[in-house]
């Protein structure tokens, strides 16, 4: 770590002081202080809308604070702005990687990097040398000459970590950058963090993983309705504490399972394959009031079965059975017409549309149902919608909200009505609580409990060992791309789990 003069606390990289932020009159912070130094990791937690995404949009000079101030490296800043917070060697790496999807993993690199004007020669082989040493040092093994469109979510959060390298970036904000990764992934990113500090760089650490809060983290910044609620060293906080101070309440249960009795089969699949996506010889069922869990690591063929299931890309092989009776589903408007909803793992690109209102987000998978004459009766689709934000306890201060305004757990929300708005019999739920906070997790929980109650049946694949052993009724574990156990939610530990979902 860097000394400051004489003293053995570590210099200060960023001092954030009385920052104060309003939108629209709605207060976002107010008097919020928030410091970083050099070679720690401090942690920026909060229930979605506390306030985290504002500062760090003021920290990166994306928004500008209606009050307080900002030094950096002790230098206080006059004029903040995107241009001006990157050469002070600020870097951030959101959630969703802002990256361009129609060109190379080196090109992309190289954007953030070079500089020059636009006439200048291009060396590509220069490159795709200097992104294949970056992609070295963050551990992946992905092809500088790979279109990111074709990468996966994970694999695009490593390009993003591998820019921020590059630049030398002193204060590094990752906003929840595990939120796709697997376990081997976050270990290689856990490494690159060490590197970091090692090297007298700050890192912003903003995630909803409270286990690893406490594995990384020096300090703990905690906010909660615009205001901090304390700073403290991560050692002398536990789980529980942090609940508290996040949400202001005790957190009764984030797993609210109850047992409810089981119906019919209500899908079922057998010998179910894929060979465009890698699904092999699936066979799985789920009942009315079940909810079924479906774990795995990333890459082992979840979020690919269930995009069979429902049409988006159709089986090669086997049967689907809704109800005992065969069906051929090749669409998800098949799927639809017989009773199956999914609301995906990215709720930003595919669940919901961001620029759109909760009423128009909402009755879209189900236009017919809100429709006279072929045209959409605005009032059917604001009562429709009030039902839902109502239902769902949705945060918003009107239907007329766009979404893209709302907090990732409000937004899962809107993702889960639109296709509740369907009426289906099966829900095909993947990541659900991916990214939100744990008391929006809770709800979440609920609302799925209070489903499986009403007799729908449900699919939920997560990552998140505790939310699977916490919410299923029964678990199948997927390794390269088929079902290689099933266990009864009693047999289930997180040890047999995770060992078949490695395939041993």
């Amino acid at each position: 770590m860097v000394a400051s003069g004489l003293s053995d606390v570590p210099s200060l990289l960023l001092d954030a002081r009385d920052i104060s932020k309003s939108f629209a009159g709605l207060r976002a912070l107010h008097r919020v202080s928030f410091d970083l130094r050099a070679g720690e990791v401090h942690a920026l937690v909060g229930e979605n809308g506390a306030g985290k995404s504002t500062l760090i949009k003021i920290v990166t000079g994306a928004e500008h604070a209606d009050a307080g101030t900002i030094t950096v490296a002790g230098a206080p800043l006059t004029r903040i702005d995107p241009h001006t917070t990157r050469a002070l060697g600020i870097a951030a790496i959101y959630q969703q990687p802002a990256l361009f999807p129609h060109l190379t993993v080196a090109e992309n690199i190289a954007l953030s990097l070079e500089r020059g004007g636009s006439w200048r020669r291009i060396d590509r082989k220069a490159r795709r040398r200097r992104a294949s040493e970056l992609l070295d040092r963050v551990g992946a093994s992905l092809h500088p000459d790979r279109l990111v469109g074709t990468l996966t979510m994970p694999e695009q959060q490593v390009v993003e970590i591998a820019k921020a390298i590059g630049a030398e970036a002193r204060i590094v904000i990752m906003d929840e950058p595990t939120a796709s990764l697997s376990d081997r992934e976050v270990a290689r990113l856990f490494e690159v963090i060490a590197r970091l500090r090692a090297a007298d760089a700050g890192v912003i650490y903003i995630s909803h993983r409270l286990e690893e809060i406490a594995t990384i983290a020096d300090r703990i910044t905690v906010l909660r309705d615009g205001e901090t609620v304390a700073t403290r060293d991560a050692r002398d906080l536990t789980r529980t504490d942090l609940i508290r101070m996040m949400v202001g309440r005790e957190l009764d249960a984030v797993f609210p399972k109850r047992q409810v009795p089981l119906g019919e089969t209500a899908l079922s699949v057998r010998d179910l394959s894929n060979a465009r996506t890698g699904v092999r010889r699936v066979s799985l069922s789920v009942r009315r009031g079940e909810i079924l869990g479906l774990a795995g690591l990333v890459g082992s063929g979840r979020t690919q079965l269930a995009e069979t299931i429902f049409g988006l890309t159709p089986a090669s092989a086997g049967e689907i059975a809704i109800e005992g009776t065969p069906v051929t589903i090749v669409s998800p408007a098949d799927a639809i017409d017989r009773g199956i909803a999914y609301v995906p793992e990215d709720r930003r690109q595919h669940g919901v549309v961001l620029e759109m209102s909760i009423a128009a987000n909402t009755s879209l998978a189900n236009l017919t149902a809100v429709s006279r004459h072929g045209l959409i009766t605005r009032e059917a689709e604001h009562r429709a919608a009030r039902q839902y934000v109502n239902d769902l306890r949705i945060k918003a201060s009107s239907v007329d909200a766009e979404v893209g305004s709302l907090s990732g757990g409000n937004q899962q929300k809107v993702a889960l009505a639109r296709w509740l708005a369907t009426k289906p019999s099966v829900l095909i739920l993947d990541e659900p609580t991916q990214g939100v906070d744990v008391g929006s997790k809770a709800e979440i929980h609920r609302l799925m409990q209070d489903l499986a109650e009403r007799g729908m049946a449900i699919i939920m694949i997560s990552s998140e060992l505790p939310e699977i052993l916490g919410m299923s009724d029964r678990i199948a574990v997927m390794h390269a791309g088929t079902i290689v156990a099933t266990m009864e939610r009693a047999d289930a530990t997180a040890a047999n789990v995770m060992a078949a979902a490695l395939g041993h």
